[in-house]
């Protein structure tokens, strides 16, 4: 079987074609930013709609061409809080392409069915995902997950609502942290009750993080690595308070992070500080990993023909 998974995400359209986790024959990522411009107010702007039709037709064509059996698309923060949401949604059915909008609890499902692909968790762990739209925690030891919850704090939204000076200036810096204290207590009780020991980050963010770490270069075709928590820091510090311009020239750092990584950056600080947590890691595998994962799962148990079952 050949399946293509696609992640609609708010920054970021993904394209995995495999014939299993460890036979990926096809993968893209694409700078949609379905989220631009009104995000906060659940609209997916014009341009955005047309960017995102115009990717999702460029997918279909790759998909035919690779003769793909089952083909699962899923739509995350940006879709599902968009009041012309639905209107995307059959945008993309009329060029072959069927979108499951997904719950931030089913997205942090498949993200922790991603990061388990990888073999990384071996404690009891905090897992992250920063989004466009949304923010994703699944505390979970090797054999489950014992808590997850997504959170409208992603990188786009609080970008829109607070990132306005070139280089952020001290009070939008403290008016996100306020934020993200007023909306996280929860989180904060989740780990006093389970207390993960490591953080891991999943993909988007966190895959730059890695790659400044490591002189500028990507750190290549890996599921995982462990990243040093000081240099982290002494990275974050310098995102935070560089200029757009400054930013730019990191080597390591793509375009559509630029600014965005900022955001990322205060929320893995205010996660770490808060929660104590003094071990870091990056998981490559993520929500299209997951859903792939589920797929796979979904082929192994369905019942072919001339099988038995006792």
């Amino acid at each position: 079987m050949r399946y293509a998974v696609i992640d609609l995400g708010t920054n970021t359209f993904h394209l995995l074609i495999a014939e299993g986790v460890d036979q990926i024959l096809y993968k893209t990522t694409a700078p949609v930013l379905l989220g631009e411009g009104r995000i906060n107010q659940n609209m997916i702007i014009p341009e955005a709609m047309e960017r995102g039709i115009r990717t999702l037709r460029q997918f279909k064509a790759t998909i035919d061409n690779y003769k793909v059996d089952t083909i699962k698309a899923v739509a995350t923060s940006a879709v599902r809080s968009a009041e012309n949401g639905q209107e995307f949604v059959a945008k993309a059915a009329e060029i072959g392409i069927h979108i499951e909008v997904i719950t931030g609890e089913a997205e942090a499902g498949y993200i922790f069915s991603g990061v388990m692909a990888t073999g990384l968790i071996k404690q009891t762990t905090l897992v992250m995902d920063i989004g466009g739209g949304s923010t994703e925690f699944i505390i979970c030891n090797p054999e489950k997950a014992l808590w997850k919850k997504s959170y409208n704090i992603g990188a786009a939204r609080l970008m829109q609502a607070y990132f306005h000076s070139d280089p952020l200036s001290d009070t939008e810096h403290q008016s996100i942290i306020d934020h993200l204290h007023n909306t996280l207590p929860d989180l904060k009780e989740a780990c006093a009750q389970y207390k993960p020991s490591l953080l891991v980050g999943s993909a988007g963010a966190f895959e730059s993080f890695a790659a400044l770490l490591n002189d500028g270069n990507e750190i290549g075709e890996v599921a995982s690595a462990g990243l040093d928590i000081d240099r982290y820091k002494a990275i974050s510090k310098r995102l935070i308070h560089a200029t757009h311009s400054e930013r730019a020239n990191m080597k390591g750092l793509i375009s559509l992070r630029v600014d965005m990584i900022v955001i990322a950056a205060i929320i893995t600080d205010y996660v770490l500080e808060q929660l104590n947590l003094q071990q870091l890691s990056l998981s490559t595998y993520d929500l299209k990993m997951g859903v792939l994962a589920g797929l796979l799962d979904d082929y192994i148990r369905e019942p072919k023909e001339g099988s038995i079952i006792l």
